[in-house]
């Protein structure tokens, strides 16, 4: 009985549910696009409601097999994604760490379990690891922010968070 007190005082974390412990059979496709601007479409039609694409955001993952689903204890909904699933809005410095605000809210300390990452196929544009195989690419104001921190020059343009640094530096 206390075991379940404990977990009802605990409450759910509707922010980040336990994606990895959830594995239902395939359900089917719907019919989502995240578009590489980081809109959300259904049918066609964009998602225009904030609240939802944050919800759908919180159940979303990729899978080894390189598709994206949104998964709940008993569904599993493939759907489309142009590029990547979500978009870096903001960089900002906190004390010594860097912290990513991505177009759904969220706030993401980069750090070796987040960190960066130069995508070749977006122009060398720094995107960050998230977690469930998920990733968010810099938008243009967030990259320029980003390098506008970088300390160096030439092949030595880095940032910082923590104890960790990054290249902007793509190696062509």
């Amino acid at each position: 009985m206390d075991t379940l007190q404990d977990q009802v005082k605990a409450g759910r974390n509707f922010d980040e549910p336990p994606l990895e412990k959830w594995h239902p059979p395939l359900s089917g496709e719907i019919d989502i696009v995240i578009r590489s601007d980081g809109s959300w479409w259904h049918e066609g039609d964009p998602i225009e409601r904030p609240e939802i694409v944050r919800l759908f955001a919180t159940i979303l993952r990729r899978e080894d097999d390189g598709e994206y689903y949104l998964v709940t204890p008993g569904e599993k909904w493939r759907l489309q994604v142009e590029s990547h699933p979500l978009l870096i809005t903001e960089i900002d410095r906190v004390g010594d760490e860097l912290v990513a605000t991505l177009n759904t809210g969220k706030r993401v300390v980069l750090d070796r379990e987040h960190g960066l990452f130069l995508d070749p196929d977006c122009e060398g544009v720094a995107g960050i690891q998230l977690n469930h195989g998920l990733t968010a690419l810099c938008s243009r104001a967030a990259w320029y922010r980003l390098v506008e921190m970088a300390e160096g020059e030439g092949d030595e343009l880095l940032v910082w968070s923590g104890d960790v640094s990054w290249s902007l530096v793509g190696n062509d």
